[in-house]
């Protein structure tokens, strides 16, 4: 009887979808400052209309909570960082997400995107760039329990 019951298991999450157990980049990450490899802000993932978007949620520098993006060229000008729209429109391609942009608010910049998810959800590495991938450079978040 046990070895029906594993049996049973055993064809029952073989017949799952392959992405069944694929974590999900919903949720608070935690960003990294490059210099200075302290935490730097909080930027919450969700998904709307089949796309995944990054706000900005919070800044651990006293200095840049009341930040406004007068570098920005876009509809985010002379806006509050914290509170601000950073990454757009990324959807999932296998196991990354791409096809969407990120922006730099200390430059002004907007880059293509691409993300993937590693360490069992844990961690985000994200990489920004101009043209191909290859032009960038990447940062990992931590996921904000």
């Amino acid at each position: 009887m046990l070895r029906i019951c594993r049996l049973f298991f055993i064809v029952l999450l073989a017949s799952l979808p392959a992405g069944a157990f694929d974590p999900s980049p919903e949720g608070m990450w935690r960003t990294i400052d490059d210099n200075t490899h302290k935490t730097r802000g909080l930027i919450r993932l969700y998904e709307q209309d089949g796309a995944v978007f990054g706000k900005v949620e919070a800044s651990f520098d006293p200095k840049e909570a009341n930040e406004i993006c007068e570098r920005c060229s876009d509809d985010r000008k002379n806006k509050r960082v914290v509170g601000m729209v950073v990454m757009r429109n990324m959807r999932k391609h296998g196991s990354e997400y791409r096809d969407g942009d990120i922006l730099d608010p200390d430059t002004g910049l907007i880059y293509s995107c691409r993300f993937r998810l590693e360490d069992g959800g844990r961690k985000l590495v994200v990489r920004g760039f101009i043209g191909i991938s290859l032009l960038g450079r990447s940062q990992v978040w931590l996921r904000q329990e």
